[in-house]
């Protein structure tokens, strides 16, 4: 791990950018995720085809392949000025990691008791109140531990920006190795732990909140 040691500086210049990608993306994938949920349960059906359809598309591409489609065919078409590199690796990695926080957020929806949403729209609530108000709150406690999980994974995807001109940590250890080639094995064992420094303190927080919900219960 000599070569890591040495460049020092260039691993904690990819780190801070890892996890920018992974904090920044993770806001706007929670928040339009949270969005999309609350569309696929609404009772307005354009809304609902509307989630169900970007979910499945979303959901089911790879995502290096939405990386390529913003770059060459969304950015021009709709005249964003967004280029290669962060901007775009931040609108592609929420367009992905939204459509799984969904999911986890819908499910969580559904284990809520169909006649606590009964009750509140008899006490003259609108749907979108007694989503707020009544469902999300308590769907929250059962679906932080899977949505950790999701994160855990988003985390690792930010890896992909390293093909689309961003320097982040596997963009290092790519350079690295390529400039240190006794030291392969060394800097990549290098760049695997920074991922865990992460991602580790991600599953252990997952794993004690599962308790503490459990417990709860």
């Amino acid at each position: 791990m000599g070569a890591l040691i040495d460049n020092a500086d260039v691993v904690w210049t990819a780190f801070k950018m890892t996890l920018w990608l992974s904090v920044s993306a993770g806001v706007l994938s929670f928040i339009w995720g949270v969005m999309l949920a609350a569309f696929r349960v609404s009772p307005i059906g354009p809304l609902r085809t509307f989630g169900t359809v970007y979910v499945n598309i979303f959901r089911n591409s790879p995502l290096t392949l939405i990386f390529l489609v913003m770059l060459n065919l969304a950015v021009p078409v709709l005249g964003l000025h967004v280029g290669l590199g962060v901007p775009m690796a931040i609108i592609s990695l929420t367009l992905y990691t939204s459509t799984f926080v969904c999911e986890v957020v819908r499910s969580g929806i559904n284990s809520v008791g169909v006649g606590q949403a009964e009750a509140a729209r008899s006490i003259g609530l609108t749907f979108f109140q007694t989503l707020s108000q009544i469902v999300l709150p308590q769907a929250f406690r059962s679906v932080i531990p899977p949505l950790i999980n999701v994160y855990i994974a988003h985390v690792k995807n930010t890896s992909v920006a390293a093909g689309f001109a961003v320097f982040e940590l596997t963009a290092s250890a790519q350079r690295l190795a390529n400039g240190n080639p006794a030291d392969v094995v060394g800097v990549f064992a290098g760049i695997g732990l920074c991922y865990l420094v992460i991602t580790l303190p991600m599953g252990i927080a997952s794993q004690r909140i599962e308790r503490k919900v459990a417990i709860a219960r």
